[in-house]
């Protein structure tokens, strides 16, 4: 029987010794004589750095643990070596730590698209991934990718985690309908909401052991109309097993616990946009005053718009940040059909306020994977489709848009557009 090879464990630093750099190109100039490249991985990053920024003799590679500890000799690695900018792939989240303490020492990190470097020539290894990063940067043909502002970050951070909570809360209330639906008790279909004002007296009366229908029915407020009274009785009736209603009962605390972080969350929330550095030609920008032709909205209909709503939970900010969002953006984006205060908050907190970081709006929407792609060869149209894009406003505009068709003002340019058409 053969011994089985254990792997030794390296060092959290080593040097690498590669069998041979990478031959640079002849007629290409160099952009970026200071530039580093980084494969970054969960447990350990390989950096690379020009040959002739370490003395001879020296390895120009090098392997670095993930601890803290590492980042900090990392980073002092790069200012011994002279580096001024550092490109790395960003995959994952194991960037979001080096990029930060790069930031933080002064040298530049450029993201760049995996995709970009999937198909580079020769053995794929981390030793040569981190000199390819390093060798391309050089020649400036590294493309980096879109990171806002460090305030922006924070709350991109908070608007996700707030996503993740009300996604709970969702899952929460499918709990809920089910143990309703296993002991046959149809208030999930004889109420519009099963988390509503009716609803949640309901279900509390039921914890709390009451078993007569009728008594439950008097609960139902007095606006419920989705189901008469009678139709609301014969619903209420079920076999109550006790396994299943300790299952409502955690399902129920559960949500309110979630409740209670989306909360503590939206106030996070209003403490981050405070705290949002506004772009210089931002805060110089007229805000254009309001035009007085303008259809006025009933008041149920301005209270929906202005409130950072959400329909499922039920859940609000505290105060109307419209005043705040019209402060950072400079004009009021709410005025802009289809986007309420929620609908700003996710733009804002993905893209910022710097709109400049875009050539142009063709690129913009390229960013978001709106456009059709334009694979060509030899004259042929080989495919359109566009490109596999997990971006939130996307999906954002993407939502908004069949609603924001079937308004008068859209109908309108549609019909006048098939008009000349014809």
């Amino acid at each position: 029987m053969k011994a089985r090879k254990v792997k030794a464990i390296r060092s959290p630093q080593s040097l690498v010794n590669d069998k041979g750099p990478i031959r640079p190109a002849a007629s290409l100039p160099l952009l970026n004589p200071h530039a580093a490249g980084i494969d970054v991985g969960s447990v350990e990053h390989y950096v690379c750095v020009p040959e002739d920024a370490v003395p001879p003799g020296r390895a120009h590679v090098r392997r670095f643990g993930a601890y803290t500890v590492d980042l900090d000799e990392l980073v002092e690695w790069l200012k011994a070596c002279g580096m001024k900018t550092a490109t790395l792939e960003s995959t994952g989240v194991f960037w979001v730590p080096l990029v930060q303490k790069l930031e933080t020492a002064g040298i530049e990190a450029v993201l760049v698209n995996a995709r970009h470097l999937k198909h580079v020539p020769g053995r794929k290894t981390d030793v040569k991934d981190s000199q390819w990063l390093q060798q391309w940067h050089s020649y400036g043909l590294l493309n980096g990718s879109f990171r806002p502002a460090q305030d922006i970050c924070r709350v991109r951070s908070l608007m996700r985690h707030r996503q993740n909570l009300i996604a709970s809360c969702g899952v929460e209330v499918q709990h809920m309908q089910k143990a309703l639906q296993l002991m046959n008790v149809h208030l999930h279909h004889a109420v519009s909401d099963v988390c509503g004002a009716t609803g949640l007296r309901i279900l509390e009366a039921i914890l709390a052991g009451e078993r007569e229908a009728k008594k439950l029915v008097e609960l139902r407020d007095s606006q419920c109309s989705k189901t008469t009274a009678a139709e609301l009785e014969k619903a209420l009736a079920g076999d109550w097993k006790q396994e299943h209603l300790f299952v409502l009962k955690q399902a129920l605390e559960t949500y309110r616990h979630l409740l209670k972080q989306l909360t503590e969350c939206d106030a996070e929330v209003e403490k981050a946009l405070a705290a949002v550095v506004i772009p210089q030609r931002v805060a110089e920008a007229e805000v254009a005053p309001p035009n007085p032709k303008a259809k006025e909205e009933p008041d149920s209909k301005k209270k929906n718009k202005k409130r950072f709503h959400h329909r499922k939970t039920g859940t609000c900010l505290k105060r109307d940040l419209t005043e705040e969002l019209k402060r950072l953006c400079g004009v009021d984006l709410t005025q802009v059909i289809g986007l309420n205060v929620l609908s700003v908050l996710i733009i804002i907190s993905e893209i910022g306020l710097d709109m400049s970081r875009w050539r142009n709006a063709k690129a913009f929407c390229s960013w978001l994977g709106l456009c059709p792609g334009n694979k060509i060869s030899g004259g042929r149209v080989l495919s359109s489709k566009t490109v596999h894009v997990i971006n939130r406003v996307a999906i954002l505009l993407r939502t908004l848009a069949p609603s924001i068709g079937k308004t008068d003002t859209l109908q309108n340019r549609f019909r006048s557009r098939s008009c000349r058409l014809v």
